[in-house]
């Protein structure tokens, strides 16, 4: 396959947005936010909504790292399905963290509606379909799971699903009525400008070179010529957070993902849902708000960029061939293909909250396959530490648990 364009599809479509300058100057502010993507705009924004004077910034231009190469897929379920999770930290809990990523995703229809963003946010529903027929067996358990916990979904058999969707060899899967798309690269400008307005000041290219942390307050020198004196600090830096703190807490995995041309004829059964099997690792996809078809998966543990993106072009066939399988009427034309990086932990869970080794800092790495409503769910347990309080989730989401 001859790849018409290697960079995130967010990225060609989106172009230059915004730009902001490099911090050349010293600053003082309450708190300093490190990270211009996805999550960092979510944190500024309630950080500038409760009223604390809040700078933020990033070594690269503004959401080009993990934001743009995500595909921004809203799901409440986390990668480890309710019913297996209710085994590691109970029942109460788990059902409280798939409820609590559920309330995320009208979180964010609200605040892109509120900042106007152009992101074409879409409430979606979500079929969850087993890949293979010995799946059944444990999607159903995990079916019955959610249906006792108040979770709106419906099972469907092989029959149903290639009937509703037209999707051929699948063996029966959970429809969800809870779900949703973004483009998040978009939707974090977006945030950040409606923020900007009001105060929030924005740094890009502005790369940290030393940190000193103590119980009073941080120091952070910048671009080796400034600095920037905060009262907290919050890293929202995902998978680069590991360069920073010791101990492995999070797996490293490189995901693929690919879109289609436009696709100008009817699609209207793909749509209006989300698409992911029970396949390890399993693949996912969904439709754009300009109509294309977006597929992803294929992942691997992550090595190093060099090394991920010379994959592109073998996963993307693998891709294709995989979607011929599911679709194989549809007259797909891969238009982009790309690589991303993203952090798995052993129970699907983020980390948020303070670490031991660094004062008057807070860490939001919403890791996982819904990584961006954990980072909505980041807003309300920062907002409440910040505030000297508790987050009822925050035990769940600590260091060393």
């Amino acid at each position: 396959m001859k790849l018409r364009s290697s960079e995130p599809f967010w990225l060609e479509k989106n172009g230059i947005v915004n730009s902001y300058p490099s911090l050349r100057k010293d600053l003082v502010t309450d708190i300093l936010i490190v990270g211009g993507g996805i999550t960092g705009s979510l944190i500024a924004h309630q950080c500038i909504k409760d009223g604390y004077k809040t700078a933020l910034i990033d070594k690269r231009e503004i959401a080009h790292g993990s934001t743009s190469a995500t595909t921004s897929m809203l799901q409440y379920e986390i990668d480890v399905p309710l019913h297996e999770l209710m085994q590691q930290i109970g029942e109460d809990a788990a059902v409280a963290n798939y409820k609590a990523c559920s309330d995320s995703i009208d979180t964010l229809g609200a605040l892109s509606k509120k900042v106007k963003s152009q992101c074409g946010f879409e409430k979606k529903q979500s079929l969850y379909y087993a890949a293979y027929k010995k799946d059944v067996p444990k999607l159903k358990k995990e079916f019955e799971a959610r249906k006792e916990n108040g979770f709106l979904v419906k099972w469907l058999e092989a029959d149903d699903i290639l009937k509703t969707f037209g999707l051929n060899n699948t063996h029966g899967g959970i429809l969800s009525e809870q779900g949703g798309s973004i483009d998040a690269f978009r939707l974090a400008h977006d945030i950040l400008a409606y923020n900007h307005k009001k105060g929030l000041l924005i740094f890009d290219k502005t790369n940290i070179t030393k940190v000193i942390y103590k119980k009073t307050g941080v120091t952070v020198k910048v671009n080796d010529n400034s600095t920037i004196r905060a009262k907290k600090l919050i890293y929202c830096n995902g998978f680069e957070s590991t360069e920073i703190i010791k101990e492995k807490f999070v797996k490293l995995i490189s995901t693929f993902a690919m879109v289609g041309e436009r696709f100008e004829d009817h699609q209207e059964q793909l749509e209006n849902t989300l698409f992911w099997n029970t396949a390890d690792p399993y693949i996912y996809m969904r439709t754009t708000d300009d109509h294309r078809l977006l597929i992803g998966g294929e992942d691997e543990d992550y090595v190093d960029p060099e090394k991920r993106n010379a994959n592109i072009g073998k996963k993307a066939e693998k891709l294709k061939k995989y979607l011929g399988k599911i679709l194989p009427d549809y007259d797909f034309v891969n238009d982009f293909a790309w690589a991303g990086t993203f952090g798995e932990t052993k129970d699907g869970l983020p980390y948020i909250g303070k670490h031991k080794d660094f004062p008057s800092t807070y860490f939001v790495l919403g890791f996982g396959g819904n990584g961006i409503t954990f980072s909505v769910i980041g807003m309300d347990i920062i907002a409440a530490l910040l505030r000297g309080e508790t987050h009822p989730l925050e035990a769940y989401y600590k260091f060393g648990r």
